[in-house]
C-alpha cells in the first residue's frame, strides 16, 4: 500500500553534525504535521536506502513530518566519519540533530528508534526532555549479554532439533561476546535464516534487497562505500555495546515510551520484555509483544507501529 496522497515535502538536507557530514531526508504528505525522527539500528545500518519501503509499509508521512537520518559514518559517508564513531558520539550526534529538527519545526519531536536505535533514542532523550514528545522503540537493546545468551540458547536448540547443515553452522559459530564483525555477522546470518530478524525472510533475501536499495539510494560507488562503512562502524561499536545494560543503568526519561517486540525475536526473549519497567523509567509507557514478527518488527507488523504512533 502506498501513501494515499503524494508528498508535498520531500527534500534532503546536509548537516554538519559535530564535525561530521550527515544527511537527513524530510518527508510529509502536507504542511504543518508533527515532527518524527527515525533513529536507525544495526548497529551501523544506514537508513536513506529504506525510505521507500518504510513509506510503503508505515505511511507515517500521512500524520508526521518524517526525518530519515543517516547517522555518523553510515551510507556513503567519508571513511574518516566512520572511523570517528563511538557510542557516546552517537548520543551526542542524535542530540544535535534533535536540536536542529526541534528548532526547524518549533515542536517537540517524536523519536522512532529501531533496535539499538531505540536504546540510542532513550539515552539521548534523558538529556533533552523539552525537545522530545515521545519515544516509539522497536526491539530496543536492553542488555547485550542476556540477548547474546538468549540467541545462543535458541541457536543451540534449533541445531539439536533440525540437525544436518544447521548443526554444523551453529557448531562453527564462536560463542559470545561478539566484539569482532566476522563473528557478529555470522550469527546474524544464522538468526536471519531462522526467521528471527525478519519473520519468514532468509539472510540471502535480506541482502539482495539491501544491495538493490543501496544502489538506488547511493549509486554504485556510494553503495560500495556504504557497505565498507557498515563494517568500519560495527568494528568501532561492538566492543562498546557489549557492556550495554539498561537493567543495571536504567534509562530515565520524562516522556511517554511505547515499546514493540516480535515474538520470534531470539535476541529479546519474553522474560526480558516482562522486566522492561526495570530498564526504562518513564511517566507513561506501553509494551506490546506481537506474533509473526522478528527483531525488525516494524517491517513484519507495520500495523502495530501505526497503532503506537496514534497514541502520540
Amino acid at each position: 500500500m502506498r501513501l494515499a496522497t503524494p508528498l508535498v515535502i520531500d527534500r534532503t538536507i546536509t548537516l554538519d553534525v559535530n564535525g561530521s557530514t550527515q544527511h537527513v531526508r524530510i518527508c510529509a504528505a502536507r504542511e504543518g504535521l508533527r515532527p518524527l525522527l527515525i533513529v536507525q539500528g544495526g548497529p551501523a545500518l544506514p537508513l536513506l536506502h529504506e525510505v521507500a519501503r518504510l513509506q510503503r509499509l508505515l505511511r507515517l508521512e500521512e500524520d508526521f513530518l518524517v526525518a530519515y537520518w543517516d547517522q555518523r559514518g553510515c551510507g556513503d559517508a567519508a571513511k574518516k566519519d566512520a572511523n570517528s564513531v563511538t557510542w557516546r558520539q552517537q548520543i551526542d550526534d542524535l542530540r544535535t540533530v534533535l536540536t536542529w529538527f526541534h528548532g526547524e519545526t518549533k515542536q517537540p519531536v517524536t523519536l522512532l528508534g529501531i533496535s539499538i536505535g531505540g536504546t540510542l533514542a532513550l539515552r539521548a532523550a534523558e538529556h533533552e526532555p523539552d525537545r522530545v514528545k515521545a519515544i516509539l522503540a522497536v526491539s530496543p537493546d536492553l542488555q547485550t549479554t542476556r540477548s547474546d545468551e538468549a540467541a545462543s540458547n535458541f541457536l543451540q536448540e534449533q541445531a539439536r532439533r533440525v540437525g544436518g547443515r544447521l548443526s554444523g553452522r551453529v557448531a562453527k559459530l564462536e560463542p559470545p561476546p561478539y566484539v569482532e564483525t566476522t563473528a557478529f555477522q555470522a550469527r546474524a546470518r544464522l538468526l536471519a535464516d531462522l526467521g528471527t530478524i525478519e519473520f519468514g525472510k532468509t539472510f540471502g533475501a535480506m541482502v539482495r534487497e539491501l544491495l538493490i536499495n543501496m544502489v538506488r539510494a547511493y549509486g554504485v560507488v556510494g553503495a560500495v562505500k556504504a557497505l565498507r562503512n557498515m563494517t568500519l562502524v560495527l568494528g568501532r561499536l561492538l566492543p562498546e555495546i557489549v557492556s550495554l545494560n539498561l537493567f543495571a543503568e536504567p534509562s530515565r526519561v520524562a516522556v511517554p515510551v511505547h515499546c514493540m517486540f516480535g515474538e520470534q525475536d531470539a535476541l529479546t526473549p519474553a522474560t526480558m520484555v516482562e522486566q522492561l519497567p526495570a530498564a526504562i523509567s518513564a511517566p507513561a509507557h506501553s509494551v506490546v509483544r506481537v506474533s509473526n514478527a522478528g527483531h525488525m518488527a516494524h517491517f513484519d507488523r507495520p500495523d502495530v507501529v501505526r497503532s503506537m504512533a496514534s497514541k502520540i
